[in-house]
């Protein structure tokens, strides 16, 4: 089956190539001289603009399209809006709730392994293992993996929350938060302002969903059906797994 190039499947890909790009400016900084690197991240910025401050506002526009959805967001992001909740005719009250406690176990199970991780993290920088520019490094690292796990693959949607996309997802709106773990552990105005826009976005959206829980279920809500779907994203992952499986071919005892 080919893949269906969606303007959102387009348009995730050259965000993709983006943070890649990203990635490696970082990288470059990091390695060439990290301890510069995270002088310029906490540089004033009326002592000149850098591309670590620009990396900051771009940051930061990204949270602040997540507080107010719009159209070019994805269907995963937009399913939170009143606008795009499309009822399933005699849904089970049950059922939905039968989903909703399915799916919080799934989800505070993948916070707590987050936060043991980079609870670990934060140990070793306390211990002086880890400075403040690894941090940095480590953030710009899963701004790229957010991309990676829409897009190819994602451990925590194969081994912990068993949604079937992205559109699907229960935790979406959770992956700036994690991005910018590693900023608490930085006292600046720069890594703060990150991490605590980051927790006011995910309390956003759990509020949203337990509120709303019916708009983030496809059982109620139509438009997070694959009849529905206008964004196609998932398109990546399943030729993904679909060469994987050719490839492994059949097995014999």
């Amino acid at each position: 089956m080919s893949i269906v190039r969606t303007p959102m499947l387009k348009r995730q890909t050259l965000q993709f190539v983006f943070r890649l790009l990203v990635f490696f400016i970082a990288l470059g900084f990091y390695l060439l001289d990290k301890e510069h690197m995270f002088q310029l991240a906490t540089q004033p910025i009326h002592l000149g603009i850098n591309f670590l401050h620009i990396l900051w506002a771009i940051f930061m526009i990204m949270m602040l399209a997540h507080l107010f959805p719009n159209g070019r967001l994805p269907m995963a992001m937009r399913k939170s809006c009143p606008q795009n909740y499309a009822e399933v005719k005699d849904y089970r009250e049950i059922d939905l709730l039968r989903f909703v406690q399915q799916q919080n176990l799934r989800a505070w199970t993948v916070m707590l392994v987050w936060l043991f991780v980079n609870g670990v993290i934060g140990l070793l920088y306390l211990m002086d293992i880890l400075d403040n520019a690894d941090l940095l490094m480590l953030t710009v690292f899963y701004y790229l993996c957010d991309y990676i796990c829409i897009l190819f693959f994602c451990p925590f949607q194969t081994g912990i929350m068993k949604n079937k996309c992205c559109v699907n997802c229960r935790i979406y709106d959770w992956g700036h938060f994690m991005m910018f773990t590693p900023m608490l552990f930085i006292r600046d105005f720069f890594s703060w302002s990150l991490f605590f826009t980051s927790a006011v976005v995910l309390i956003h959206w759990e509020v949203i969903y337990a509120k709303q829980p019916e708009r983030f279920w496809s059982g109620s809500n139509k438009t997070l059906q694959c009849a529905h779907c206008q964004d196609k994203t998932c398109q990546y992952k399943r030729a993904i797994t679909r060469a994987v499986t050719r490839k492994e071919g059949p097995h014999y005892d």
